[in-house]
């Protein structure tokens, strides 16, 4: 069952998801159609799950689900994740390269390597206040009050000066 993203529980289970190359407005658009139609149909062993989702920055995916309505199963996850790779392969993405990170310049969001990042640390023009996107994330709490965090609040901070 799709519900608004912001009437879910703060407890919320989120998965988020973040793409090698920035979508298109009409990419957002059909992503958005297809995540709705899978979210109207996701379900645990037949019983409907109570989730939503947002595309945000028209790079990450972020996936949400009520789990004290219903917590999500194995084969609910992997259907998720099986979604996921459907979106990849009819827009040509990468969803799953954990060895990127982003970070915010003003309002554009910077998508480098793990070892561009380290060496942008070491140079300085990322710093303990650059804005960095925490994708490890579990709940929509965290997600709403942790997951654009200054780099010296995050697991980022292992890389600076």
């Amino acid at each position: 069952m799709l519900v608004e993203f912001n009437t879910l529980p703060n407890s919320s289970r989120v998965w988020i998801y973040q793409s090698d190359r920035t979508f298109s407005d009409e990419e957002v658009t059909k992503i958005s159609a297809l995540l709705e139609n899978f979210i109207q149909n996701w379900n645990n062993h037949g019983d409907g799950l109570k989730a939503s989702f947002q595309v945000k920055y028209n790079q990450f995916i972020i996936l949400a689900i009520d789990e004290d309505y219903k917590p999500a199963s194995g084969c609910s996850i992997d259907s998720s994740v099986q979604i996921i790779k459907k979106i990849e392969q009819e827009f040509t993405l990468n969803m799953f390269n954990r060895m990127q990170t982003a970070f915010k310049d003003g309002e554009h969001v910077n998508l480098v390597s793990l070892a561009d990042f380290q060496k942008y640390a070491k140079e300085n023009k990322i710093n303990a206040n650059t804005i960095v996107f925490n994708n490890l994330v579990k709940t929509k709490f965290e997600y709403e009050n942790n997951w654009e965090i200054t780099a010296d609040k995050s697991w980022h901070a292992r890389f600076l000066n």
